[in-house]
């Protein structure tokens, strides 16, 4: 795992590399020691009864990282691999993804440790309300706003919003301010168009900024790992754009097709079958035998233009950096390269967009929801989607001028652009 200690080497080498970050060297010394502890940890114990009625105490954090743009953003996990130290790491990782793309909030991570998969509706509908009920004085419009994350979604946030504004006792005239409390709501109750598909989309745009200025040429191929709510959307979204997408995977294995895969068609053909194996559709029609059967690890390695993780974290890493052959590998995941693999990768002249820009799609779209919240409006996809490009294309440009400037890869230009913007609020 990706440690919250790694997170801050990785910015301690920038700040090594004196890129002129500021003329005042103590600010920028000043910056990193802040940044080097969380503002504040909420550990929560919460009481669940288990189906045999016997009482069990489930383990839950809400990491306030830093507010020093606006308040805390982040998503809630429900994982049984939760712990401190992800939360802790995930909470930075968003201080600096709202700092680059620009968003006036800071960054925090939340999750409960839990394998959401052994429980009824009912069980995770009174889990989130007791959480809701664990952190209520830390969160609010002003303050700290919620989001989904891995596994947890509309439903989740709805249960978890209805809490809050039970607990604020306000009346119904007053709700819509409050409703920002939490982003990632279903559109019925206060959430926005395009939010599921937000971070799915948002790779796709950076994707396609970056490609031009780098003069690839399409059609490029694409092989993705992880087609849950952002590989699958991705994927839509770039074979609309003419990618060759040859091989997609989920947690049991993947698929790959020469002649390309219908990611539409794929996931329909997923959920009739009940799982990924043998979905080699293409075109409008799926074809059983035209195909073949991958591993995980298989698919990393493949010779494609574009390389996808969207799954998990580290697994790309000292064992297989040397065989991954991609030219390009887009961060959809949080941390899915090791610090040595990504070390390995650069010096063989390989492309890799960091996440805290590559997955910003998602957290930039649960920004303009709150600001739908508060200003009483209901937009369109349309809208919300020319919205998501302008704030990708501004810091594309900012994370490309320093790449250019200094030759530097794009991890680096991307975490310098973040630190000076966060360099702007040091008094």
């Amino acid at each position: 795992m990706q440690t919250f200690n790694n997170t801050l080497k990785k910015l301690a080498k920038v700040k090594n590399l004196n890129y002129k970050l500021t003329s005042n060297e103590k600010d920028l010394d000043s910056l990193f020691k802040i940044l080097s502890k969380p503002q504040r940890i909420i550990k929560v114990s919460l009481p669940f009864k288990k189906k045999d009625g016997k009482l069990q105490l489930i383990e839950g954090y809400r990491i306030q990282h830093n507010n020093f743009l606006g308040p805390y953003k982040g998503g809630i996990r429900f994982s049984k691999e939760v712990d401190e130290d992800e939360i802790n790491t995930l909470s930075l990782l968003m201080t600096l993804k709202c700092s680059l793309v620009g968003l006036p909030l800071g960054g925090a991570k939340g999750g409960i440790k839990i394998d959401p998969k052994k429980l009824s509706s009912l069980e995770l509908e009174l889990l989130s309300r007791e959480y809701v009920r664990k952190i209520y004085d830390f969160i609010g419009p002003d303050k700290d706003i919620p989001a989904p994350d891995i596994n947890t979604n509309s439903q989740i946030m709805d249960w978890m919003i209805d809490e809050y504004l039970k607990l604020s006792g306000k009346n119904t005239k007053n709700k819509s301010h409050l409703l920002a409390t939490f982003t990632g709501k279903s559109i019925n109750r206060g959430g926005i168009e395009g939010r599921e598909e937000a971070t799915g989309k948002g790779g796709e745009i950076v994707l396609e900024l970056l490609i031009k200025r780098l003069n690839f040429k399409k059609p490029l191929t694409v092989a993705i790992q992880g087609f849950g709510n952002v590989g699958y959307n991705l994927a839509k979204f770039l074979a609309i754009k003419n990618y060759k997408i040859i091989a997609i995977s989920d947690s049991k294995g993947g698929i790959y097709s020469k002649d390309g895969l219908n990611p539409e068609l794929v996931m329909e053909c997923k959920k009739e079958r009940g799982m990924i194996s043998g979905c080699y559709c293409r075109g409008s029609v799926c074809d059983f035998k035209k195909g073949k059967e991958i591993t995980n690890e298989e698919l990393l390695r493949l010779n494609v233009d574009v390389l996808i993780p969207s799954a998990l974290e580290n697994v790309i890493n000292l064992h297989n950096a040397n065989k991954i052959r991609a030219k390009i590998i887009l961060e959809m995941a949080n941390n899915p390269i090791t610090d040595e693999a990504d070390e390995i990768i650069n010096k063989r002249g390989g492309i890799i967009v960091p996440d805290i820009l590559a997955n910003s799609g998602g957290v930039i779209v649960s920004y303009l929801e709150m600001i739908q919240n508060i200003n009483k409006e209901k937009w369109k996809k349309e809208k919300v989607f020319d919205r998501l490009f302008d704030y990708l294309n501004e810091a594309v440009d900012e994370v490309w001028q320093i790449h250019e400037r200094y030759n530097i890869n794009f991890r680096n230009s991307s975490l310098i652009v973040a630190i000076k913007n966060l360099l702007t609020k040091i008094r």
